[in-house]
């Protein structure tokens, strides 16, 4: 606020009563005491007149200044996505419930757990402002469950959740095993994949939000949908063509094999799957590994480094391409590795084995026609 210039005129007599009236020599001595006799008053009041200015200018100045604070204190603070408070400047890959708590109102929390029987997970209780969208609405056909969906798919599915470049999303998935922290890192790859960066798991999902005693709601949250457009980051895929290649020519990449070693070794394969065995020239670590506890939520950091200490690292080797039978356990690689650890370079292929067995490419223990056929009346039995 500019305040205007105050101008206190001067009195012209006090100024120049000295030069209009010259006092003669001789009677300098009388006229000079009666002078200072009638000035001294003016003299006086001609201070009291400063002190008066300096008190009005204070008092505007004051007043000016009060004012700038009561208009700023009545004006709302605005939430914006793009400014970050502390709670947010930690923000990802993987939340604790607190961390999730802290930031509720400035993130999109996407619940991606699956129907349970006649009631939905979602209906029955959910964080407070999530949105549902199961994991099957993420994934490929029946028969090759890892294949990617069309982009326009995934772009309807994003504007729905309301998600743009600047949305920050959490993924909450069952945290109940291991094998379902696979679930929200393969969404989480997807969201990567199609150009969203701000990106978040709620390590142990509900189960760790419930046991921490947060809580839950049963109404439906609602958004306005947005218009979001995909930019593909292609360093994070491996396309079966490039897998081809690097199965021809296995210098510098490392194939590594995410499933239990029973996958690997051709003594189990996936359902959907033409045949068991793995890619030729891969090698094995098993994403169960990284949950020592056997729960589905991933433990301290140094712990994960000291897990990370086991994989095989053949020499020269810098590129990785994380696979398992749909994408969905190398998708759990896949996050650790690149996200938490910042290993360069990691790659994920989608359709996996299942992918790559129905494209009747070369593979690796591969069991006999009898022993394939003794396998699946064994897992028959099982089942029964």
């Amino acid at each position: 606020m500019r305040m205007a210039k105050l101008y206190f005129p001067r009195d012209p007599t006090l100024l120049t009563m000295a030069a209009m009236n010259p006092i003669p020599h001789e009677g300098r001595k009388t006229v000079g005491a009666t002078l200072r006799s009638s000035v001294r008053p003016a003299l006086r009041l001609g201070s009291l007149w400063e002190r008066l200015k300096s008190g009005i200018v204070l008092f505007w100045l004051l007043a000016a200044w009060a004012l700038s604070q009561s208009a700023s204190a009545m004006t709302p603070p605005s939430v914006d996505l793009d400014t970050i408070p502390a709670a947010l400047a930690t923000f990802g890959p993987l939340l604790t419930p607190a961390q999730l708590h802290a930031v509720l109102p400035q993130v999109r929390v996407v619940d991606i757990r699956e129907d349970d029987g006649a009631l939905s997970t979602y209906a029955a209780g959910h964080i407070p402002g999530a949105l549902w969208a199961p994991y099957s609405s993420w994934r490929g056909p029946a028969d090759n469950p890892g294949q990617l969906l069309a982009v326009a798919d995934y772009t309807a599915l994003l504007r729905r959740l309301g998600i743009d470049s600047r949305t920050r999303v959490v993924l909450v998935a069952d945290g109940d095993s291991p094998s379902d922290f696979g679930a929200p890192a393969r969404v989480y790859w997807t969201l990567k994949w199609l150009g969203v960066s701000h990106l978040a798991i709620l390590n142990g999902g509900m189960r760790a939000w419930t046991r921490a005693g947060l809580g839950v709601t049963r109404q439906s949250a609602q958004v306005t949908p947005s218009a979001f457009v995909t930019h593909l980051d292609l360093s994070i895929l491996a396309s079966r063509k490039q897998v081809v290649q690097a199965v021809h020519d296995p210098r510098g990449v490392l194939l590594l094999d995410a499933r239990p070693a029973e996958f690997y070794l051709g003594k189990a394969k996936a359902p959907a799957a033409l045949q068991p065995g793995t890619l030729p020239g891969a090698l094995n670590f098993d994403n169960a590994r990284w949950f020592p506890r056997g729960l589905g939520e991933l433990p301290r950091m140094a712990v994960l480094k000291r897990i990370a200490a086991g994989l095989p690292q053949p020499e020269g080797v810098e590129p990785i391409v994380s696979f398992c039978n749909t994408g969905h356990w190398a998708a759990t690689n896949w996050f650790i590795l690149s996200q938490l650890l910042h290993v360069p370079n990691v790659r994920l292929y989608p359709g996996s084995m299942v992918d790559w067995s129905r494209a009747d490419e070369p593979m690796v223990h591969v069991p006999t026609r009898t022993a394939q056929l003794w396998a699946q009346l064994r897992q028959i039995w099982q089942a029964h």
